[in-house]
């Protein structure tokens, strides 16, 4: 993320006179007072105590060494640090005046954070400092706040892992969780077993790196390319990939806690163990190892030299990074290959065990036992909680559809982390919503005691590498959702406005297209993908980037910068397809927007009268990934629902076909919305209003109907590859969204 710090540096003071909020994460009081502090050539300092490693931050992001001279009384000094015990932990207090800087803080974590701040007030140019007079007193919200990167299914280098720490710190992050094995992706040095990165940090290309590719030529994109950097010829065959050296993780260690930053190493078992398994012999349950139904060749529990493998994996571990926290992962786990071992039935047997899932239970207690013998806590992923949870595990809840699994976890005295995928993997293909989802996302769940709530540590933001080649692409996918997870995690729930934050985000844009990151500009608002229209049309665009320029096409092609340039509305008076484009000042394109303007005439209204309220669901054995093959799949059943949902009873592999009646209530356009993860697609009166079809994320898509009153029958399909999401909205032209007692009759 090049040149990132500096600009989250500069974001605030750029915005100064646009919204008078110049800090980021919004600081729990600021106290504005006239005057301003300018500092040039040598800087007093004075310090109550010895200054620790924070004070190295501060020379580099703010000062020269040779630019700082330490004075023995306060009095004299341009700016104090002091311990304040009145502030929690964390906490800091700033206090400029025209004489001097006083800075207070309950901790170093506090100083550091004192220190982010001070950077983002600066409003001085490279030869001086300029600080406006002000007070602030500011603290976190909650404990943990961290950033996941997935270095496992794609290598980054340290620079960049050092870039996304600094992101991390500027942003009063304090953790950092550092995914160092993916299958075929060992990245993590063990040197007892070294065939772990000699092989399993190489790999060929496999599907998502061709699907990278591929987009990189159809989307005109070179974010997607594969780095060349990254790969290696070996006996005529193209490798990906790369590892750190023990030598890298203690660099990246020493750079995190000068930062405030403490890593959470996680080697992900007993799944995702393809490296492992493949390369050496009494790890797995058989020597014949791949994948399975669903997820490759597991760890195997049964077998006492699995169990020390992993244990050496871990204590190299352990001896390189000082933290309290290991994160083993667990989640994923193909346990089909249990079953048939009898190395790990015999160990059922042996421990009293009914089921693999308790099996699994079985492996992450021992393997917990043998942290906290080594001064460690584990963390692990929301799965640990199937068959029994460890006593002193801390859970990361990231399946949305788990609902449950923070009230199972904290009922047991159990810490929880939140990171919900539906709202914080930002691996997910960004939409209109998705930053107001994570900045609204309210940590105090309902019906949680206090007691419970006290359980929960914070938040998380993942971002997961399948489909991010690149180190360009990951600043897209991270910025500007990372932002408001930061927020989030930080400023306290009776400061939050997203009018305001919106408006302040906005303002940043401008600062990061002149300091060159490639962030993700807003989705362009004012159509959806499919838009009906009666007699005359008109296409109005905005953009939140008041800097973006907007190109467009009606013949399929993909825009440039020689393409049309949208400069207001458009009229239209046929159906028209237009596909839009964002660039930047600089010239680096956004995303691709495809949208239809219909022409149309009200539909007329079904002659036929339902006898019930309600639709019909019928569920199948579904295991593909496009709506029109799920009547392929054996019938489980047929469920009669409410509204377009998932029925209770429908779990594992889940292909639905929703049908029944809308009832409208005049002659009107109607907009439809219809949110999933996986696919969907919605058909009325026999024509397809949405395509929302193939495996992803949570996803919006939304299209227009022009319907005449009364009945209409509609039918909705749905698959789900792996816990989901469905829900439907019908609103009029009022914006009125229709109620579901209203809506549906069949």
């Amino acid at each position: 993320m090049k040149y990132l710090i500096l600009i989250l540096l500069s974001l605030c003071s750029y915005s100064i006179d646009l919204s008078g909020q110049i800090i980021m994460p919004t600081p729990g009081k600021i106290e504005r007072a006239d005057g301003r502090l300018r500092l040039q050539g040598k800087i007093r300092m004075y310090a109550e105590e010895s200054p620790g490693s924070f004070i190295r931050l501060f020379y580099e992001k703010l000062v020269p060494e040779s630019a700082v001279e330490w004075c023995k009384e306060e009095v004299n000094s341009h700016i104090s640090w002091k311990k304040d015990v009145t502030l929690p932990a964390e906490g800091y207090r700033i206090r400029v005046t025209p004489e001097r800087i006083i800075v207070g803080a309950a901790d170093d974590a506090g100083f550091i954070y004192a220190i982010q701040s001070l950077r983002q007030w600066n409003t001085g140019e490279e030869r001086g400092l300029i600080f406006p007079c002000v007070e602030i007193t500011d603290f976190p919200r909650v404990k943990w706040r961290s950033f996941m990167l997935d270095s496992g299914r794609q290598y980054q280098k340290v620079s960049t892992i050092k870039k996304y720490i600094d992101m991390a710190s500027m942003l009063k992050m304090n953790y950092f969780h550092w995914h160092l094995t993916e299958g075929l992706g060992w990245r993590i040095e063990i040197k007892k077993y070294p065939l772990l990165t000699e092989k399993g940090a190489w790999r060929t290309f496999n599907s998502h790196d061709r699907s990278c590719m591929k987009s990189a030529k159809s989307e005109d994109n070179p974010d997607f390319l594969i780095p060349e950097n990254k790969l290696r010829i070996v006996e005529g065959d193209t490798l990906y990939g790369g590892y750190y050296t023990q030598k890298d993780i203690k660099e990246v260690i020493e750079y995190a806690k000068v930062r405030g930053i403490d890593i959470v190493p996680e080697i992900d078992m007993p799944g995702h163990m393809l490296a492992a398994v493949s390369n050496y012999s009494g790890v797995a349950c058989t020597d014949k190892v791949g994948w399975g139904n669903t997820f490759s060749s597991p760890v195997c529990p049964g077998k006492e030299s699995a169990m020390e493998f992993c244990k050496n994996v871990y204590s190299e571990l352990i001896d390189l990074f000082p933290y309290k926290y290991v994160h083993i992962g667990g989640d994923e786990v193909e346990k089909a290959n249990w079953k048939k071992c009898p190395d790990c039935q015999k160990r059922m047997r042996d421990n009293h065990l009914k089921t693999e899932e308790e099996l699994q239970s079985w492996f992450i207690h021992d393997m917990e036992k043998f942290f906290n013998a080594k001064g460690k806590e584990m963390i692990g992923w929301d799965e640990i909680i199937e068959g029994g949870l460890s006593p002193t595990a801390t859970v990361m809840w990231w399946r949305s559809w788990a609902k449950d699994a923070p009230a199972k976890t904290t009922q047991q005295g159990n810490s929880i982390i939140f990171t919900p995928n539906g709202q914080f993997y930002l691996d997910y293909q960004e939409d209109k919503n998705s930053v107001r989802n994570i900045y609204n996302f309210n940590p105090a769940i309902e019906g949680l005691t206090s007691e419970q709530q006290a359980l929960v540590k914070g938040v998380q933001g993942n971002i997961w590498c399948e489909w991010i080649p690149s180190r360009e692409r990951m600043q897209y996918m991270a910025v500007p959702r990372l932002l408001a997870i930061a927020e989030l995690g930080w400023s306290q729930p009776s400061q939050k406005n997203w009018n305001d934050f919106a408006q302040r985000m906005a303002n940043q844009f401008e600062r990061l297209n002149i300091m060159g990151i490639n962030y993700r500009i807003p989705d362009l608002e004012g159509f959806h993908r499919n838009n009906a229209f009666i007699g005359e049309g008109t296409v109005k665009v905005t953009c939140l980037d008041p800097n973006a320029e907007i190109h467009y096409t009606t013949d399929g092609s993909t825009p440039t910068l020689q393409s049309p340039k949208y400069e207001g509305p458009i009229q239209v008076k046929e159906t028209t397809d237009f596909t839009f484009r964002t660039f930047r000042p600089n010239g680096k394109a956004g995303d691709i927007s495809r949208t239809r303007f219909i022409k149309s005439e009200y539909a007329p209204a079904t002659t036929v009268t339902p006898s019930a309220k309600g639709l019909q669901a019928e569920w199948y054995e579904f295991k593909g990934n496009k709506c029109a093959d799920i009547t392929k799949a054996p019938l489980n059943g047929t469920y009669p629902i409410e509204k377009v949902m998932i029925p209770e009873k429908a779990k594992g592999n889940i292909g639905l076909v929703i049908k029944g009646f809308i009832n409208v209530p005049k002659d009107d356009i109607y907009t439809f919305a219809l949110l999933s993860d996986d696919g969907s697609t919605l058909v009325i009166d026999g024509e397809q209003v949405i395509d929302n079809d193939g495996p992803h994320g949570p996803r919006e898509v939304i299209g227009q109907k022009a319907l005449s009153k009364g009945y209409h029958p509609i039918e909705v399909r749905y698959f789900d590859q792996n816990g989901g999401q469905l829900k439907m909205t019908v609103t009029g032209t009022e914006g009125n969204e229709i109620p579901t007692s209203d809506l549906y009759a069949n």
